[in-house]
């Protein structure tokens, strides 16, 4: 007999592609039907049959407070009795952007955008106008969004140009993309020193999700900062998923280093579609209308995005929050340790703040990039996912993504990943 939630996923895949509107959602590569959700509420999310799941999800960063948290419910409600777009200023950008500016070092403007992808594709836009370059550094193992430029990978070497990832993105797009190790300064100086006349930025994840969880080395963001300082270039941290999630004002201010450029998005929409770039007066004002780099969106600023962002930011601004964020992360990490071992499954648990990965590799050997995650078991991760769901675990459907939770998870919600992590690593044991 099949489950509501099956009938659901096959009506879904008659009118959307792959049944989804995102793809990692689909489960393809941890099998099964993936979970359509009706309902979640703080620590806790409801699928179309009723099970219930502590999230680890979190909208992939997104909650930080935790699912239809009263106090970001209650301001949606008023804000949206109002109306919710109306195409024109609203007070609580300004509220919002004043808060950005007040968290984030060498920040005087900020630009809203709807998504992530629309912050680091704008925000490249603009390194190239005020530099008069055209091509962009990345860093393998970073996903910067959806958007031609970023959707490459590095090719037999570290020094070489990017190629495309997905059909329909132009090889001589894809080419304008240097792409070279994270972690890895001498390959990024050797990069700058053949091209420096034609690079316009570095974008970077300060700390990166897309690949697992990889934390910066002691001295790779500021290397970076003195790289693209020596050459002229700008750089742009695509704080989409770290701003305001692994400190107050984002990874930028955990680890002392003050890009040209930030891109932000999740948390500072409280659950709703927000994004914003932003930076010092003398970038930010040569975009339009007040320079000539273009940059629309009707969306952009929408004041029930903007209130929600403000509540959250509200809660947040609290150190006490950060600190309760560190001591449930220390604690989710010891549980998920403890259980691999007493399931004798060696794991690599990489975390920080409220963002880790649970790799199956060497414990005492840190993960610093993305071709040494490539090493990893990954094959094992499909049988630790579905052992973790049927035991009411919702965790990100691929070891390429990190994990994340929020201010609602406590010690019930521990003791539920406790009880699930034993029966799951038990399982990859026996696979």
């Amino acid at each position: 007999m099949t489950t509501r939630n099956e009938r659901l996923f096959a009506a879904a895949r008659d009118v959307m592609p792959g049944g989804v509107s995102s793809p990692v959602r689909a489960f393809k590569t941890v099998g099964g039907t993936p979970l359509t959700l009706r309902r979640g509420k703080g620590a806790r999310v409801w699928d179309a049959d009723n099970r219930e799941f502590v999230d680890f999800v979190c909208g992939w960063g997104a909650q930080i407070i935790g699912h239809a948290d009263p106090r970001v419910v209650r301001r949606i409600q008023r804000r949206v009795a109002r109306g919710t777009v109306f195409g024109a200023p609203c007070i609580e950008e300004t509220q919002l952007a004043r808060r950005i500016r007040a968290a984030l070092p060498g920040v005087d403007r900020v630009r809203f955008v709807s998504t992530g992808t629309e912050a680091t594709m704008s925000a490249l836009r603009l390194a190239r106008a005020v530099t008069g370059r055209d091509y962009i550094v990345k860093c393998s193992g970073n996903y910067h969004g959806h958007s031609d430029a970023l959707l490459s990978s590095a090719g037999s070497g570290a020094l070489t140009l990017g190629v495309p990832d997905s059909p329909g993105v132009p090889p001589l797009w894809a080419a304008m993309t240097f792409t070279t190790p994270t972690n890895d300064l001498a390959s990024m100086a050797k990069l700058f020193e053949q091209h420096s006349e034609r690079i316009a930025a570095l974008i970077v994840e300060p700390v990166v999700g897309n690949a697992g969880l990889i934390p910066p080395d002691d001295g790779w963001l500021q290397g970076l900062s003195a790289i693209t300082k020596q050459h002229g270039a700008l750089l742009v941290l695509d704080e989409v998923m770290t701003g305001f999630r692994v400190a107050w004002g984002g990874a930028q201010r955990r680890f002392g280093v003050q890009p040209d450029l930030t891109c932000l998005a999740k948390v500072i929409g409280g659950g709703m579609p927000v994004g914003a770039y932003c930076g010092r007066a003398e970038l930010m004002d040569q975009v339009a209308p007040a320079g000539p780099v273009y940059q629309a969106g009707t969306l952009s600023g929408a004041p029930v995005g903007m209130a929600a962002g403000i509540v959250t930011l509200d809660v947040l601004e609290d150190p006490c929050t950060y600190e309760q964020l560190e001591r449930t992360g220390a604690a989710m990490q010891a549980i998920l340790e403890a259980a691999a071992k007493a399931a004798g499954v060696p794991i690599r648990v990489q975390r920080v703040g409220s963002m880790q990965t649970v790799f199956f590799a060497d414990p005492a050997k840190p993960l610093r990039c993305l071709e040494e995650i490539q090493t990893t078991q990954t094959r094992l991760f499909p049988v630790f996912h579905r052992a973790l769901l049927e035991n009411g675990v919702s965790w990100p459907p691929s070891n390429y993504e990190a994990a994340f939770f929020t201010l609602a998870h406590g010690p019930a919600e521990l003791e539920v990943l406790d009880r699930a992590a034993r029966a799951a690593f038990e399982a990859v044991a026996r696979a």
